[in-house]
């Protein structure tokens, strides 16, 4: 079974401030299991949606 997770970064003017950002979920989200699936992003937000694997419960 898959598990999802949707997050939405608000994108800030200051470029060292949103590559922090994303890189500090990327990597938290990482160390949980997550992998990035899909990304979409506009002009004040980014979308990244995670899937995980779930054990399969008897």
């Amino acid at each position: 079974m898959r598990e999802y997770q949707a997050v939405i970064v608000r994108l800030t003017r200051h470029v060292r401030e949103d590559e922090d950002a994303v890189t500090d979920l990327l990597n938290e989200r990482s160390r949980a299991g997550w992998t990035p699936s899909m990304l979409t992003q506009d002009a004040q937000r980014l979308t990244v949606i995670f899937v995980r694997d779930t054990p399969a419960t008897e």
